[in-house]
């Protein structure tokens, strides 16, 4: 098997989750090359593995751009004609409303067309796509055009979101397989798939490298975000609290880490609020700098909205941290309320406040809920036990 992986952005320092699976699975001795619809800046590359992913990765836009590039392409899709006006009547049906939605569908089929040519010049006998939007239609008429097999995991919460619009029962339909990270997002995808399409959704946890995190005994008062800083993360529930948190732990203190469009609005509200002093942004950092700064924190917290089962929340686990975040989507499938953290109701600052302060004034039992997180992400997030599951589905998927 020769397998492409198709990601909208990739490297992203929000998607290393990704970047391990392929790793994982090269080291089992799949042979995968990667796609990325766009390019990525330097500012995505953090790490080593990450600036190679980064010189080896096909980029389809780019390639698209180039009038030479997109020639060939479609010189070459059109030597089956049968096929190509096949592809483009599938993708002129999975349009969206509207003009605009019409538009880009035709942009999906001529990005499909380019990545198809990519795929068959270099022998792709399966093409594996990451998330259900736009990069993943792409990837539908890409396979269907290079004919070969077709396959993507399901993350959410955004491929839920409007699922009329990506046709998700669609991909599901031409999918060999899906792979759906939790328990939540299988239940999602069989609320718009049909019964008989039900035995094609798989549970395949994103996992990470337990022992890359592993650390000392937390110490100390020190607070841990990770991730986008956008709206669905719940920031503004973090900063707010930390108003709270002080009263009662003058020595709590929270470290950013990530970046985002609302990071200059999060800045200044820490200003407003008077916590310059307690609450540190770092923007983005490589692996190895997160769990360095992992290793020097007592609790992890994550406020979000919106998620589907959050890496970040593995990688603390992981360094055997407690965390506190919210009782949304898949988290309660990682998070054991009162047992490897705690879980409040999102958006509300007091619960979240409280229960970060019923973690850092009993020091004692900080340790045995980190330990007990760490054994569960050994059990059900490794990415060693994952990346294995996957190489099954897509053994199976030929």
């Amino acid at each position: 098997m020769r397998i492409a992986y198709l990601v909208g952005e990739y490297p992203a320092v929000s998607h290393t989750f990704i970047l391990r699976e392929i790793a994982a699975l090269r080291a089992r001795g799949l042979e995968i090359l990667t796609c990325s619809i766009r390019r990525t800046g330097p500012e995505h590359h953090r790490g080593p593995a990450e600036r190679s992913e980064a010189e080896t990765t096909f980029n389809v836009l780019p390639e698209a751009m180039r009038p030479a590039g997109m020639l060939r392409a479609q010189l070459q899709a059109l030597r089956d004609p049968r096929r190509y006006f096949g592809v483009l009547r599938k993708a002129w049906g999975m349009r969206g409303p509207g003009l605009r939605a019409a538009l880009y569908q035709l942009f999906y089929f001529l990005e499909a067309v380019v990545l198809a040519r990519h795929l068959q010049d270099r022998g792709v006998t399966h093409l594996h796509a990451h998330f259900a939007q736009a990069s993943c239609t792409v990837a539908l008429l890409a396979a269907r055009l290079a004919d070969i097999p077709f396959s993507f995991t399901l993350h959410g919460p955004a491929d839920f979101t409007d699922p009329k619009t990506w046709r998700l029962s669609d991909k599901i339909a031409d999918a060999r397989f899906v792979a759906c990270i939790s328990h939540y997002c299988r239940s999602q995808a069989m609320l718009v798939s049909p019964h008989e399409h039900w035995s094609r959704l798989h549970i395949v946890h994103c996992g990470v490298e337990p022992d890359r995190y592993l650390a000392g005994p937390p110490e100390g008062q020190g607070m841990l975000f990770v991730g986008r800083l956008a709206a669905a993360k719940g920031v503004p529930i973090l900063i707010e609290a930390m108003t709270r948190i002080r009263e009662s732990c003058p020595d709590a203190h929270l470290t950013l880490v990530g970046d985002g469009p609302d990071r200059a609005r999060l800045e200044a509200m820490t200003r407003q609020l008077g916590l310059s002093d307690r609450i540190r942004f770092t923007g983005y950092r490589s692996q190895d700098e997160v769990a360095e700064i992992l290793a020097g924190s007592a609790l992890f917290v994550l406020p979000s909205f919106a998620e589907g089962v959050p890496v970040v929340l593995m990688e603390a686990m992981a360094a055997g941290r407690p965390v506190v975040t919210t009782r949304i989507a898949g988290i309660p499938e990682l998070v054991e309320d009162g047992v490897s953290g705690r879980i409040v109701p999102p958006g509300d600052v007091d619960a979240f406040a409280q229960a970060v302060l019923d973690v850092l004034t009993a020091p004692d039992s900080i340790p045995a809920m980190g330990q007990e997180g760490r054994i569960k992400v050994q059990a059900e997030f490794d990415i060693e036990t994952e990346a294995a599951r996957l190489a099954l589905l897509f053994s199976g998927a030929t």
